[in-house]
């Protein structure tokens, strides 16, 4: 049977040192014992590792955050999804009462947190509560006059400092305001009351050396914020190209927060109603097919609506040691596309890209998307021993041995302009029988006495120029085509590019409105009208490859 608890949580700094164990259940192994096995497998280090040699038999779950570790061991059958779920939690909820970024120094000031934190999280190894909201409601965090006094050896908890009586004030009990939201605070209280949706997608394309499109997939998510009084209850719509109907077909594999109401989306898709926990958090996640799986004939670049793409020639010059990488910029992520789209604008809608405007759908940011950012790529095989003569029309490019790369930047200035820009660099490999016969110094080192000889016909100039050997037109394609043929292994056989793009979605997807239920909302306050901000973001980290 598969088990559904945490038996320990185990967290280490950047050195390697333990600075917080916490047994919830059952002798599983320590962590003394886990950590050396765990390091010992090579790196890069998968999230779940089976240890045979300890006793009991240990199934080791990790997470590794910036500067910490977090390990999980587990000596009986559990579900894997489930534990990386707790500790990718638990590394939020740590970031929310304690700060980002989360610091192994803060864990060790703020111990009395942390351990109320994990036992109200799971409870004797069943995770019970991972809401943020929630917490707060139920862990006692001291204030900053608490650990002032404390710091100089005062109780923090003075009558002096406390409300009449002497008694500090127990914690508020959410069922008493009401009917309990696990995901929000009760009595929330907000001067000004602002929502504001963030929409980011991960872009992911790969082309054929022809260009043609051999997969494309966006990975969407969608961040929300809410600093809003009381219990709002929230309608959110999207629109998808296509239409209403188009929405389920668009939306593969979506993911929800708890708060969302699935009947609500099941009856109409593209609707999301929800009351928001306070503060920002995740409200969905999806991803979305690029290409139509039925016909494959359709599946060009230009369906994809890409701002740039790239391609590459290999094998170019007569020795074949030359390859040219070229970036298309489309023209509609360039300036003079914002400047048009800008210009036919009037009133607050024509903010600049990317800023949270209190518009929904075409205008606003999205009418003038901004490529930024671009960084192309290119891997080089391990033989090749340098690049030389790298000949940019725009942006900067520079070899780097160590990781054998050539990286080409583009800035937001030099790629507003649509069109095209050319890398042109040549491969230098190996050295070959006819660079070494060439590579004469005018020194001869003598082995026996340890001397160098200088040859003084060979180092000092003359008038009398050597002899050359004649080389005709055939000899000399001959060489050229021996040489291109060395230098084929030598060429790069893909390319990458990354660059974002604000106020434009790879997958069309946009927030049709936001509305706000004044007959479910309470505790909203009078003539309440929040201040409502979407903005749109496209990443690629390596996303655009193309193969050669």
């Amino acid at each position: 049977m598969i088990s559904s608890a945490i038996e320990a949580l185990y967290i280490f700094n950047q050195h390697n040192d333990s600075i917080l164990e916490h047994v919830y259940r059952s002798r599983p192994a320590s962590a003394r014992t886990v950590l050396p096995l765990y390091l010992a497998h090579a790196v890069p280090r998968h999230s779940v590792i089976y240890l045979p040699d300890t006793n009991p038999q240990t199934t080791l779950f990790s997470l590794v955050h910036p500067n910490l570790l977090f390990l999980v061991p587990a000596s009986s059958d559990t579900e894997p999804l489930f534990v990386l779920e707790f500790l990718h939690r638990l590394v939020d909820v740590l970031e929310d009462f304690l700060g980002a970024p989360l610091l192994a120094s803060k864990i060790e000031g703020n111990y009395d947190v942390v351990a109320q934190l994990l036992g109200e999280m799971c409870d004797a190894g069943s995770v019970c509560n991972t809401e943020p909201n929630a917490l707060r409601d139920v862990v006692d965090v001291p204030r900053w006059v608490d650990k002032l006094l404390g710091g100089v050896g005062l109780p923090g908890s003075s009558p002096a400092l406390l409300p009449s009586g002497g008694l500090r004030p127990p914690l508020a009990n959410p069922a008493a305001s009401g009917p309990a939201i696990p995901w929000r605070r009760a009595n929330v209280r907000y001067t000004s009351n602002e929502l504001y949706v963030d929409i980011v997608e991960t872009l992911s394309v790969t082309l054929a050396p022809s260009g043609r499109p051999l997969a494309a997939f966006a990975n969407g998510s969608i961040a929300f914020t809410s600093k809003i009084s009381g219990v709002p209850d929230l309608l959110l719509t999207l629109s998808v190209p296509g239409g209403k109907q188009a929405v389920e077909k668009v939306f593969e594999l979506p993911v929800f927060h708890p708060c969302v109401r699935l009947a609500r989306w099941r009856e109409k898709p593209g609707e999301m109603s929800f009351v928001p926990p306070d503060g920002k958090f995740m409200l969905a996640g999806y991803e979305v097919n690029l290409l139509p799986s039925t016909n494959l004939t359709s599946r060009t670049i230009k369906n994809l609506n890409l701002p740039a793409t790239i391609e590459v020639l290999t094998s170019l010059g007569p020795t074949g040691s030359d390859f040219e990488v070229r970036l298309l910029i489309s023209s509609l992520f360039t300036t003079s596309s914002s400047a048009s789209s800008s210009l036919s604008r009037t009133g607050p809608a024509s903010r600049g890209s990317g800023k949270s405007t209190p518009f929904f759908g075409g205008g606003g940011s999205s009418a003038a998307p901004l490529l930024q950012d671009v960084v192309i790529i290119i891997p080089m095989p391990d033989a090749v021993r340098n690049i030389t003569d790298l000949r940019a029309s725009r942006g900067e490019a520079q070899f780097t041995p160590v990781d054998n790369i050539v990286e080409w930047r583009i800035s937001t200035k030099a790629a507003s302009t649509a069109g095209s820009a050319t890398l042109r660099c040549t491969v230098v490999g190996p050295l070959s029988e006819d660079d070494e016969e060439n590579m004469g110094t005018g020194f001869q080192f003598d082995a026996a006495n340890g001397e160098y000889d200088e040859n003084e016909d060979v180092y000092q100039s003359s008038n009398a120029e050597p002899a050359l050997p004649v080389v005709t037109k055939e000899q000399q394609e001959q060489k050229d085509a021996r040489k291109a043929h060395i230098n084929a292994p030598l060429m790069p056989s893909s390319a990458s590019a990354s660059f974002s793009v604000k106020g434009w979605l790879a997958s069309g997807i946009k927030v049709e409105s936001l509305n706000l239920d004044l007959r479910k909302s309470r505790g909203l306050g009078e003539g309440v009208k929040p201040v409502k901000g979407v903005k749109y973001l496209t990443v690629s980290r390596k996303g655009l490859e193309t193969r050669c």
